[in-house]
């Protein structure tokens, strides 16, 4: 089982800069997916970055040159760095961890509560 629980969120004004957490805890024995979703209430939930492992971390088009996923292995934590924050960032961030499946192991979805980021004057 894999824990997830994210802070770091709250209020910003445009222009500015925020820093997410992820704290991970359990076994993440074979999860090879990790990264960032946001969901605006009465949207469907969109990838925000995610990082396969051996690949290049992937950005949504609209935080490009903004956002950079990081992670600190030592301490199991997963970043989010938003910088040049829009309103339009205004939304609840969950971090997500997949576990694909392997054999006839089905694959298991990691979801954290979420963090909210409002982005306002």
């Amino acid at each position: 089982q894999v824990q997830l629980i994210e802070s770091g969120g709250g209020l910003a004004q445009p222009g500015g800069s925020l820093r997410l957490s992820c704290k991970m805890s359990g076994s993440l024995y074979r999860i090879e997916i990790m990264g960032w979703y946001r969901q605006v209430s009465g949207k469907e939930r969109e990838l925000v970055a995610v990082k396969m492992t051996g690949r290049r971390t992937d950005y949504a088009d609209s935080v490009k040159g903004r956002f950079t996923l990081s992670r600190d292995n030592a301490n199991k934590t997963l970043y989010l760095e938003m910088n040049n924050l829009k309103p339009e960032d205004t939304a609840v961030y969950y971090c997500h961890a997949k576990r694909p499946s392997w054999g006839n192991v089905p694959g298991m979805d990691y979801w954290g509560e979420g963090t909210r980021v409002t982005v306002s004057t």
